[in-house]
């Protein structure tokens, strides 16, 4: 197994209230989860494989609480990506390289597929935009806290950014419409933090 590492800009929509209790083991508001999670790598190597400036999304619902069933997930690749480099994605994201994204591999009951397509990502202050083109849109905007600063979490107890201080946001649209799903939520949760991930 090759050796890698990977870090950047990470931010996530969902279907429950701000802020989502699924972090804090709780169930979901809405009794099942729908979320979508965006990566953007600054920069990361697979073995000798470079991969900065590449994007990666993965789409997910847990119908229940999300430690108690198996999840229906799909999972975008940066169409810009070599051949190599949608290889190295999509196993770093797809959890069999381990590290930290192997910890959400035994969540996982069915994966509906993995496309390479367009991925727009952009992080500006706080604002964060993701938009795959004819499949899915998502902007959220961090909450103001007291003096104007971030609203945060740090060492909640389930999460796919571990190690990080989290800054809590809302939603401004969650659209997604794939392998039979159709959402569109607004108002809802959103996280965005750093990430830094390494393995195996």
């Amino acid at each position: 197994m090759a050796k890698w590492n990977v870090s950047g800009s990470y931010f996530e929509a969902c279907n429950c209230d701000v802020a989502c209790p699924c972090v804090f083991l709780s169930a979901p508001t809405e009794g099942e989860c729908g979320v979508l999670l965006a990566w953007h790598v600054d920069s990361g190597r697979y073995g000798d494989v470079p991969l900065d400036g590449l994007n990666v999304a993965l789409a997910a619902h847990a119908p229940g609480h999300m430690l108690k069933v198996k999840w229906d997930v799909a999972l975008y690749l940066d169409e810009r990506a070599s051949p190599a480099q949608k290889e190295a994605l999509g196993t770093i994201f797809g959890g069999q390289a381990g590290g930290e994204p192997a910890a959400l591999g035994p969540l996982v009951g069915k994966v509906l597929g993995v496309r390479s397509t367009k991925i727009e990502f952009e992080a500006k202050g706080k604002h964060r935009t993701l938009r795959i083109p004819d499949v899915a849109e998502m902007e959220i905007e961090g909450l103001q806290g007291q003096g104007g600063k971030d609203v945060t979490l740090e060492r909640v107890p389930f999460t796919a950014v571990p190690n990080q201080t989290t800054v809590v946001a809302k939603s401004k649209r969650l659209s997604l419409h794939d392998h039979g799903w159709n959402w569109e939520v607004s108002e809802k949760n959103g996280f965005y933090s750093p990430f830094s991930f390494t393995g195996p």
